[in-house]
């Protein structure tokens, strides 16, 4: 069996095991043949050796967290052969913390929980792999070509559920959003946006390329520039880019009542003369909310799958600008312009 793999913290240590063993038992019951793993920033990460866990006893990792597979065998039921599926990412912690305990590993308090593919559990750029019921979501049929953005979509959806939660503290009609960064994050929140009846605005550096295409395609409308050029003044807005001065931006920018969520991660080590006062008597006066959102839970995951279903399949599959296959695996690791998501394709 084929394995994508890396020794963690090394740099280019990136291998194709063409020898890798079959996924052990205890990993699931749920035996899944690979179609497609999705490629981000993190396994970019991973490649560079910033970080990532081998799971216990092992020396390498198999990387790819953003999965969809067939159904080879399920003797539990739940699914059934040839059913398209993807894999939940995280897994809770043993302890369990509070939020473990409970179904909502993307809350960990203690940081003990495991990652397919990062933290602790081996990934899913692998020919075959094991997943258990609790962490196996179906798909519909028609999503073969595009369901490798679950993971993904999965993480925006929490994010507008957070958002929706804060917002409705109060008496909250939302009629603008204002999505930051078009990358597969922000191009997905935009869509949710739109699932949700907002009026989007979609801010991004790329004036040429597929990005604003994608983003009139949907409804909303295509800015470039910093965000204090975008003439509006969101209830929403969803921080895709993790660029220090785009975040403090963001932050000053949302109306009343507005709620601030960011997605993008920054680098440390930037230092920035900002007016913090300024932003502080902002959001007090004004009522607004900042959050952090990161990673899914089960329930997320199928918010998730409902909402590609919905969607328009060539928008969908417009997101992902390049297929590369397990035979030029490397490639998908390396960035090439006009990229918006990369997908391995373990079928070519």
């Amino acid at each position: 069996m084929r394995a994508v793999t890396v020794s963690p913290r090394v740099r280019d240590s990136l291998r194709l095991v063409e020898d890798w063993p079959e996924p052990a038992a205890e990993e699931g019951a749920i035996l899944v043949e690979a179609l497609a793993v999705g490629v981000c920033g993190t396994d970019l990460e991973i490649v560079e050796g910033q970080y990532g866990e081998a799971p216990p006893s092992q020396e390498r990792l198999v990387i790819g967290h953003e999965s969809l597979g067939r159904v080879l065998e399920d003797p539990t039921g739940t699914l059934h052969p040839g059913d398209l599926v993807a894999a939940v990412v995280r897994h809770p912690d043993p302890v369990p913390c509070p939020n473990c305990a409970v179904d909502e590993w993307d809350m960990c308090r203690n940081g003990r929980y495991t990652e397919h593919g990062i933290k602790g559990l081996p990934g899913f750029a692998r020919d075959r792999w094991r997943v258990q019921p609790r962490f196996a979501v179906p798909l519909d049929t028609t999503l073969a070509r595009v369901g490798v953005l679950l993971e993904p979509t999965s993480v925006v959806a929490k994010a507008w559920e957070h958002i929706e939660r804060v917002g409705h503290r109060a008496q909250w009609d939302p009629r603008i959003a204002l999505i930051t960064g078009a990358g597969p994050i922000g191009l997905l929140a935009a869509l949710l946006a739109t699932q949700r009846g907002l009026t989007v605005h979609v801010l991004d550096r790329n004036t040429t390329g597929p990005k604003p295409d994608l983003v009139r395609a949907l409804g909303a409308t295509y800015h470039t520039g910093s965000v204090n050029d975008v003439d509006v003044e969101p209830d929403v807005l969803v921080e895709c880019t993790g660029a220090p001065t785009v975040v403090l931006d963001a932050m000053c920018k949302v109306g009343p009542t507005g709620v601030v969520c960011l997605t993008g991660m920054s680098t440390g080590g930037r230092i920035i003369d900002f007016d913090a006062g300024a932003l502080n008597r902002t959001l007090v006066l004004e009522n607004n909310a900042v959050i952090g959102s990161v990673n899914a839970n089960r329930r997320h995951w199928g918010q998730a799958a409902d909402a590609l279903a919905r969607a328009d399949r060539s928008w969908l599959e417009s997101l992902i600008t390049r297929r590369v296959p397990m035979s030029d695996f490397a490639t998908a690791y390396s960035i090439s312009d006009g990229d918006i998501k990369v997908v391995l394709d373990l079928t070519a």
